[in-house]
Parts: structure tokens; sequence; C-alpha cells
């Protein structure tokens, strides 16, 4: 099982550059004019583009963003690819391949020549991308899918959870009714999901109405990589200074939750807070996420990837459960644990730290 992990991380960082790398080519395939409704400034270009008849003269995609918080994602995460400073951004704007065009007096000027330069050496391949990326964000679904996917593996397998869930099921167990543990740990899992996607949501909203600036989504990029150096640490030098677990002082009175469940009732019920015992080593990958949803997702499209998330974190919980219920012994689980803790920092050190360098480095 381990090595599957590991092939499967090794595969998750190809697709996850692969894919990353085709964005990058898709920013210099289309014609784009992002305006905003009730600026003057536009109303000046979008009547001399209908004058010109450059609309259907020219492969033009229109965008308003004031309004439309698709529209100002792919506006931010086009001129963040294009080196375009946050200063410097503004409507009406054209983006023509790598070229920016800021402001009415500049557009009329410029544009005709930029555009008949870039339908010049423009090839056909760029066109059949045109029609596939006809979508206001063309991008990120292929990019935050592999990372939504990566990272809930890396909580899935994380230490902490397979530790709770060992302890509770061997707690039920020991009334020797194997359909009780059996409902007890799908309880369990259950309640994680539910608070663990509301937490998700909450914090997903609190970023969406503050403001998501691209500097925090830097500052995410770079608690990735600090979160990847961590785990690769406790696999190098296991318990040497951060431990990415649950503190050690926790432990004893997590131990006396757990013992304390007798059926699936409390089971369900203990589950919202062992969530909070769960947060400090389960969390990082999680927020990662969600400022990666806040700023390249719309809200419905964020709340699939949050489900999405939290059904693959709370998986090997209902597998466990399901095991235990034909036979598996968890003290065995527990030995396996024991023996794998390493090589799960390995697994969740290695896709934190290419998730962080690709954010850090721009390419989504």
């Amino acid at each position: 099982m381990i090595k599957k992990l590991i092939k499967f991380s090794l595969l998750f960082v190809f697709i996850f550059i692969a894919t990353a790398q085709v964005v990058q080519a898709q920013v210099d395939s289309k014609i784009y004019l992002f305006y905003g409704q009730g600026c003057p400034h536009c109303s000046v270009v979008d009547r001399y583009f209908e004058e010109q008849d450059l609309y259907a003269n020219y492969p033009i995609e229109k965008k308003e963003i004031y309004s439309n918080r698709d529209n100002a994602l792919l506006f931010n995460s086009l001129l963040t690819k294009l080196g375009v400073p946050e200063n410097e951004r503004g409507v009406p704007l054209v983006i023509i391949g790598d070229k920016v065009i800021v402001g009415d007096r500049s557009i009329i000027d410029d544009f005709v020549v930029k555009a008949d330069e870039f339908l010049l050496t423009d090839t056909e391949d760029q066109q059949d991308e045109s029609d596939l990326n006809s979508s206001d964000e063309p991008a990120s679904l292929d990019i935050t899918l592999p990372a939504v996917i990566g990272a809930s593996i890396v909580d899935a397998v994380n230490p902490c959870a397979f530790a709770v869930l060992i302890i509770l099921m061997s707690t039920i167990l020991v009334a020797g009714d194997g359909k009780k543990a059996l409902m007890s740990g799908l309880a369990f899992a259950s309640s994680i999901f539910i608070s663990y996607f509301l937490m998700g949501l909450g914090l997903y909203k609190a970023l969406e109405l503050g403001g998501f600036t691209e500097v925090f989504f830097k500052v995410v990029g770079w608690m990735a990589i600090v979160l990847g150096l961590l785990n690769l640490k406790d696999w190098l030098w296991y318990g040497k200074g951060v431990l990415m677990e649950v503190p050690m002082s926790w432990r004893p009175n997590l131990k006396k939750l757990l013992n304390s469940v007798t059926n699936p009732v409390g089971a369900f019920g203990i589950g919202f807070v062992i969530s909070l015992f769960l947060l400090p080593c389960t969390s990082g990958p999680y927020i990662v996420i969600l400022g990666m949803l806040a700023n390249t997702v719309s809200q419905f499209k964020a709340i699939l990837y949050l489900l999405l998330y939290n059904l693959i974190f709370v998986l090997p919980m209902v597998l466990i459960s399901v095991a235990v219920y034909k036979g598996f012994d968890p003290a065995k689980a527990e030995e396996i644990r024991q023996k794998r803790l390493k090589t799960l920092h390995l697994v969740a050190g290695i896709i934190m730290l290419i998730m962080g360098i690709v954010i850090v480095g721009g390419w989504i």
C-alpha cells in the first residue's frame, strides 16, 4: 500500500506540473477585452469596436469584471501569469496573446496593429484551443482538481486520523459487538465529514468576503512549502522539533474522550469534538486548498471541491471501520500505522512541497 501511495504522489506531481504548463501555453491563445459595467472609458472602447466592426473581424471575448466574480478571477489569473503588477491593473484592458493594453486611448491606438500581428503569427491549433476554452475559467478546473485530490490524500493518510479511529474501534469492540463497532465507525466518519466541510465552507466565505489577494495566495504557497518541509523532517528525524501530529500534551485527554464512547450516537457526537483535536495536524493541506479555491474558482465549484476533498479525507475511516467489522484486528492496524509513520510523512511532504512550489512559482 505504501508503495502505491508513493507512486501516486509522483504521478500527482507529474500531472500537476503538466497541467500547469498547458495553462501557461493557453495564456497566449486568446484575445480578451475586460471591462466594467458603468465604466465610461470602457464605453468609449466598446463604441469604437462596434463602429469599426472589430467584434466581427477579430476573435474577441468580452469579460465584465465588476459584477461577475468568475471573470474577475480570470482577469487576475491571466495578468498574474503575464507578470502585470496589481497596481497596474484596470479596465478597459485588452490581452492579446502575451501583450496587455490598458486604457481607452491606448487600446484604440494599438489594438488593430497588435491584433493583426497576433493573428499572423498564431497557429490553427490556437483556434482549436479557443473552442475548448470558451468557459470563464478555462484552466482552473484542470489545475485545481489534482491539487484537491492530492491534498485530500495527504489528509486521508494522516497518522492523526488513523490513530483516533483505531482507538475508537478498539473501545467499541471491548463490548464484543462488531456491528456496533461498524456503525460507530461510520457515524464517527460522518461527523468528521460534516464538521470539516462546514469549517471549510466558513473559511472559504471569509476569504471570499474579505477580498482575497494575490499576496495572500503567495502566503498560502509558502505555507504549503513549510508544511512539506516539516513533514520531510518527520520522515528523516521523527519526533524532533515540531511534530506534524496531534500535540503530545493533548493525547491523554483525546484518549479519555474516545474511551467514553460506547455506541454510534456517542461516536457521532464525539466526532465534532475530536475534529478540534485533529485540526493542528490536518488543517495545513485544507487551508492551502481553501486558499487556492478562493483565488481560482466560483463558489459553486468551490463547494463541489470541498465535498470531494472531505469524501476522500474520511474514506480511510470508512474502510477501516468495514475492515474491523469483517474481523480485522485494530491492534494490527495500530502496529501497521506505527511502522509506516515516517513513510506517510514522506508522502505528505512530497505532495505539499510540490503544491507550494507550483503556487509560489505562479503556475496556477
